[in-house]
């Protein structure tokens, strides 16, 4: 039950990881569940996502409104930046990354209640041109129930350490990702973590972490946002990569900044989102496994 999960909760200390916490998250390669914000904090964010979805469910937005909830949804839409510049999450990606931190998207990944959505097990840097670098790491904040029935994320331990391994591009129409890509290893079940999360709550895991999730067979909606955090050190294999600036100072100049949208979806924003993505897609249409 839920008391059971609240006390095995990572103890933060003034909201900071202990030096054991850090230590376990570059050995096991993710770290589990963290209380960010309280439930309250949590049913607001998802009233909000849920308010936005019914009145662009309505409103012609030029692509389909989840073309923008994925990718740099932070481009377009103020909640998501809100909660990818909040400093209790960032805290704890200082933690991990340093002072200076950009983001280089945040995006929802929601699987509607009773379907059979999944993720395949992937590495996330595989696709995204910047190598097998340890300046990324993602925050996945639940706001919903993310849970065995709901189709939480699964972690392979420890298997941040390989490099990059091959993927396959399954093009599954069950895939959350953009070409069903699955790692080519066999991954018994019994080596998979599952992250169960309240709303509210946190993961954290590392760009070469093996992951994935099942369908969600609960009666409701699996709502996240993970939110994809670099260092300035990182380089991405492209003419011109975006990032949103959220701490510290950016000394590299790797990445060209954007700041968070002032309104939903404004004209500005939009052709900002079109060009990010372009860029985007450039790097991971290039990217061989």
């Amino acid at each position: 039950g839920i008391k059971k999960m609240q006390s095995e909760t990572i103890e933060l200390s003034k909201g900071k990881l202990s030096n054991n916490m850090i230590k376990k998250y570059k050995e096991d390669g993710f770290l589990f569940p963290m209380n960010i914000f309280n439930y309250k904090e949590a049913l607001n964010l998802r009233t909000e996502l849920e308010k936005i979805e019914q009145k662009y469910s309505k409103i012609k937005l030029p692509k389909p409104l989840n073309d923008y909830m994925r990718g740099p949804a932070n481009a377009v839409i103020p909640l998501v930046a809100d909660i990818a510049k909040d400093n209790r999450i960032l805290d704890i990606v200082e933690c991990i990354l340093g002072s200076n931190i950009l983001v280089w998207a945040a995006e929802f990944f929601i699987k509607e209640k009773k379907t059979d959505n999944m993720v395949g097990m992937h590495q996330d840097l595989t696709y995204w041109g910047m190598g097998e670098t340890s300046g990324q790491v993602t925050a996945w904040l639940a706001l919903s129930d993310s849970n065995k029935n709901s189709g939480c994320m699964e972690f392979v331990k420890g298997s941040h350490k390989n490099k990059i391994l091959p993927h396959n591009e399954t093009y599954s129409k069950k895939s959350l990702l953009s070409r069903g890509q699955e790692v080519q290893v066999q991954i018994p079940n019994n080596k998979k973590i599952s992250s169960e999360l309240l709303p509210g709550q946190m993961s954290i895991h590392h760009g070469l972490m093996i992951h994935g999730s099942g369908p969600n067979i609960s009666n409701d909606r699996r709502i996240g946002v993970a939110i994809r955090y670099i260092n300035p050190d990182v380089v991405q294999n492209t003419k011109k990569s975006y990032a949103m600036p959220v701490r510290g100072i950016d000394k590299k100049g790797n990445f060209t900044h954007y700041f968070a949208p002032e309104t939903l979806f404004s004209e500005f924003n939009l052709k900002l989102h079109e060009e990010i993505c372009e860029n985007q897609h450039k790097v991971t249409s290039t990217t061989k496994n």
